[in-house]
């Protein structure tokens, strides 16, 4: 049987680019299986498929593309060049098509799968690495892939499905993502050793009025908490400082530049003094975030049960 090949697509041109992927996608197993058998009833009785069925698809492809892909002799065929080209290309398709179901897989399994977890960089030195410790305790083999941001950037990518879980503050409230308080963490304001309120270990935030302030820049929650929390003691802080790391802003108080408001450090810092707030309360609730409606792999949904035992002891005394 002759097929004559129009030398023209039969793909709508406008639609072409579009088009080809539906139309190529679900063949490209049997074009690639017919082709390494140089035999029809032999790639069919592979594929689990009908003979009759798999010469039709063989035969519409090379329509739709207006090009012979085979040369025939009864049940067996041979690659055209054109064919022996597209070959070269199917292949590479199917077997980045096999790694990326391998990958997938490979996340999803239940013993040694991947956890795409986002938290604060204030929790990066001791309250995360804590947390996996004792959390791989039980799940020795899953793989964590970290990402540390402010709670904007986390949302953002884990609406973009880029994060699986991420602890955040404050809490979020949207229709899309469901989220959980875990713990609270109090709010000291930190001063230069020799500031004239380093010898208290109390103080109203009121009385830091006149003071100019080191904050993160806007978009960060501890921002918004600490422009809130001044709002409540009855001024607007003044700014002289803006960064995006906890530690860097410690080190900018320790040099004498401004006081800020921060959670406690891993680690004392020597040149400050951290002092208890009194009055407005100051603390920052920690919570984890993740999409409604999103199905969980086994292990993120064996590390969002382990975070949601941990309310009320997620951070460190």
């Amino acid at each position: 049987m002759v097929h004559q090949y129009s030398s023209q697509p039969r793909l709508s041109p406008s639609g072409y680019e579009e088009d080809i992927r539906a139309v190529l996608a679900p063949r490209l197993a049997y074009f690639e299986a017919v082709a390494r058998h140089e035999h029809v009833t032999r790639a069919a009785h592979e594929l689990g498929v009908p003979q009759s069925t798999l010469s039709r698809a063989m035969v519409r492809l090379e329509q739709d593309l207006g090009v012979a892909l085979f040369a025939r002799r009864g049940r067996t065929v041979s690659l055209t060049p054109a064919g022996r080209t597209f070959l070269g290309s199917a292949e590479r398709a199917l077997t980045e098509v096999e790694k990326a179901a391998d990958s997938v897989r490979a996340d999803a399994d239940p013993t040694g799968g991947k956890v795409a977890f986002g938290f604060l960089h204030t929790m990066g030195s001791e309250t995360v690495p804590a947390l996996i410790r004792a959390f791989r305790a039980d799940h020795p083999r899953v793989r964590f892939q970290l990402v540390q941001n402010y709670g904007e950037a986390m949302i953002e990518r884990l609406r973009a499905g880029g994060l699986d879980l991420c602890l955040t503050s404050p809490v979020p409230d949207a229709p899309d993502l469901v989220a959980m308080r875990l713990d609270e963490q109090r709010l000291r304001l930190v001063v230069p050793d020799d500031h004239r309120l380093a010898g208290r270990r109390r103080v109203r935030l009121a009385e830091a009025a006149d003071e100019t302030f080191v904050t993160l820049e806007p978009g960060y929650g501890l921002r918004r908490i600490t422009d809130d929390l001044c709002a409540e003691a009855g001024f607007t802080p003044r700014v002289a400082f803006e960064g995006e790391e906890a530690e860097t802003l410690r080190g900018l108080v320790a040099a004498g530049l401004g006081v800020a408001l921060l959670p406690p450090p891993a680690v004392a810092r020597p040149g400050v003094v951290e002092l208890t707030v009194t009055a407005p309360r100051a603390a920052r609730e920690i919570g984890v975030a993740w999409l409604d409606g999103h199905p969980d792999t086994p292990p993120v949904a064996a590390f969002k049960q382990f975070l949601l035992s941990r309310r009320g002891s997620l951070l460190p005394d």
